[in-house]
């Protein structure tokens, strides 16, 4: 699904060269849950801007779906990225003036979908997720938990081809958090791609696969040794 190649990235000013990423090879096929950590100032965030189509490399090849996407331009760009991407991040990023229905029907009113399908489409991921029953609700009326979960159904709705979640436990207590990686780990095994950056190492394990940066290259790249079994995530929830 995704393969980069000597993928660099190097950010200039009239003094000062520093690169974040250096010569990053890596490749996620399609139905893994990759966990990409390390320390602060490593390139995590770098690195997933530019898996997400927000930035691009300075050198190197960036293959998404057996196209070098490193050569597309913006407006390209963009259209991939509404199409096959979605974000969740730690945040949430919810419109405070829109209900749980409308924060998630967002996405598809961009790809111009018919009203009847997007009313379909949402009620059908808002009960994936388990957050149907608050559909009429705004999001400060929500816990974090709940928020989240509605983040994660607008970016499930578009039926991406990949999920990219930046520290999506960081502003939850320890419960909703579990719950909230207890779901990605389940969305993951029902199929969805997920790459996740996190500083948690309990996290981590939720994932099948780490990959460690530092210093913008990477350090480690291996199979999770406490990858979640399924037992463990159903007690978890």
């Amino acid at each position: 699904m995704i393969t980069l190649t000597n993928l660099s990235r190097v950010f200039r000013t009239q003094d000062v060269e520093t690169t974040a990423l250096s010569n990053i090879n890596l490749t996620v096929k399609q139905g893994e849950f990759v966990a990409i950590m390390g320390p602060s100032g490593c390139g995590k965030s770098t690195l997933l801007s530019i898996l997400g189509m927000l930035d691009s490399p300075t050198s190197g090849s960036f293959e998404f779906l057996d196209d070098d996407i490193s050569i597309y331009s913006e407006v390209k760009l963009a259209e991939l990225r509404k199409s096959s991407i979605g974000f969740v991040f730690q945040s949430f990023n919810l419109i405070d003036e829109l209900t749980v229905f409308e924060n998630v029907e967002l996405p598809l009113q961009y790809l111009k979908i018919s009203k009847i399908e997007r009313k379909q489409r949402v009620e059908a991921i808002l009960k994936r997720v388990a957050i149907d029953h608050r559909s009429d609700h705004l999001p400060q009326q929500l816990s974090g938990g709940q928020q989240q979960r509605v983040a994660v159904a607008r970016a499930l709705v578009s039926n991406p081809k990949i999920i990219l979640a930046d520290e999506p436990t960081g502003n939850l207590d320890s419960k909703n958090g579990d719950e909230v990686m207890t779901m990605l780990r389940e969305l993951n095994r029902e199929g969805t791609t997920i790459i996740m950056v996190t500083h948690s190492e309990k996290e981590g394990n939720y994932a099948d696969r780490l990959v460690r940066l530092l210093d913008g290259q990477v350090m480690v790249d291996k199979a999770s040794q406490v990858s979640m079994p399924k037992d463990m995530t159903d007690e978890v929830a």
